[in-house]
């Protein structure tokens, strides 16, 4: 009995196109091997079913001589026992697929393989790596289904080797590899203007504030794959500098995959994602911090001074604002926030807005309120 694709997607037999993205996003993610080191085998296996029930249920030619034939129908390129006599070439009625009128031939299989009708063969799937590269806009090219497919900053990602192979993922599949270094072009630079512009993957750069604040160097190992089907290994350095804000794209041309058919190698662009800390908060060039004061320092001014601890490690004295601190006071210190890359005041820096948060006691003595009474009535 031949494999149910539809019931390895989860979907019913009329999921339209979002519906199979939708399944095929969940499942990919789930059995890709790089997310399942403990159990490589089962997860390549689950991963590949997943993805050869993908190719075929968006592609309508092979749907469609799917849903008549089932899977022996569809890759032996001849009718499945006891499916019945009077089949022309390849098997399927009058030399035909499913409806299809006789003498059309429909190529299955990407890989560049012989196709269905007059050939004798049938569909051979695809790399399920090429699929979920194609899925997650990791590379060109036409697959059924997949025009439209984005990568979601939101879905879970994590687990990947790197943004685009999967370096022994797949067990009897090892690429040769060789490595290289690329250095990118200048940030929110675009292409020369020399011809047609090649695809591009996007990925995040997460980068934290104190590395944003100070700067920092940082090395990307990434995979991509070549034209004659090896996978070449790159070392991506990125000159992370003082003041980047989140946006901030850095581009390295012509350092992705190579695109068929003219072999043109994909740009890879960087976005920098600011990722979020514990004490401070970003807002443009101004940082935003918060300290506690107790009520009775706030009230009577006996606190003393407190110390900020730096995105650089410095140690920074402020004292409260005023002998009465109200809550929601704040205190501004010039020019202690984020450096400014592109000033055009003379400034090289924000400033560090502190936010004085006015503890409150959780409950009080009859003895403390009628204290509390005397004292400010």
């Amino acid at each position: 009995m031949g494999k149910d694709y539809y019931a390895i997607l989860g979907v019913p037999k009329d999921a339209d196109e979002d519906a199979l993205k939708r399944a095929y996003k969940k499942m990919a993610l789930k059995w890709h091997p790089d997310r399942n080191p403990s159990n490589t085998e089962e997860a390549s296996k689950q991963f590949k079913e997943v993805s050869e029930a993908f190719e075929v249920l968006t592609d309508g030619n092979k749907r469609a001589v799917y849903d008549q034939f089932g899977e022996e129908g569809l890759k032996g390129g001849g009718l499945p026992p006891g499916a019945g006599a009077g089949a022309g070439p390849g098997g399927f009625p009058g030399g035909g697929f499913g409806g299809f009128p006789a003498g059309n031939t429909f190529t299955f299989s990407s890989t560049g393989g012989p196709g269905l009708g007059g050939h004798g063969r049938g569909f051979s799937p695809s790399d399920p790596q090429a699929i979920f590269e194609q899925f997650f806009r990791g590379f060109g090219g036409n697959m059924g289904g997949m025009q439209g497919a984005t990568y979601n900053q939101d879905d879970d990602m994590t687990g990947f080797s790197n943004i685009f192979g999967m370096p022994g993922g797949i067990p009897g599949r090892v690429p040769r590899r060789s490595t290289s270094s690329f250095r990118p072009a200048s940030p929110d630079m675009g292409r020369q203007p020399n011809g047609p512009a090649p695809a591009e993957v996007t990925r995040p750069l997460k980068v934290s504030l104190e590395d944003l604040y100070t700067g920092t160097t940082k090395r990307l190992k990434v995979s991509r794959r070549l034209m004659s089907g090896r996978t070449e290994d790159k070392v991506l350095e990125i000159e992370v500098q003082p003041g980047w804000k989140a946006g901030t794209k850095i581009r390295f041309p012509h350092a992705g995959n190579e695109q068929p058919p003219t072999g043109e190698a994909q740009d890879v662009v960087f976005v920098v994602e600011e990722k979020p800390h514990p004490r401070f908060s970003r807002d443009g060039n101004d940082l935003t911090t918060k300290l506690q004061l107790p009520l009775v320092d706030a009230l009577t001014g006996s606190g003393g001074p407190q110390i900020i601890d730096h995105l650089d490690g410095r140690k920074i004295r402020i004292s409260p604002p005023g002998a009465v601190v109200k809550p929601g006071a704040e205190t501004k210190i010039i020019g202690e926030g984020m450096p400014i890359r592109k000033s055009t005041t003379g400034q090289n820096r924000g400033d560090l807005i502190v936010k004085w948060d006015v503890v409150f006691p959780d409950r009080l003595t009859p003895a403390q309120k009628e204290g509390v009474k005397k004292v400010l009535s």
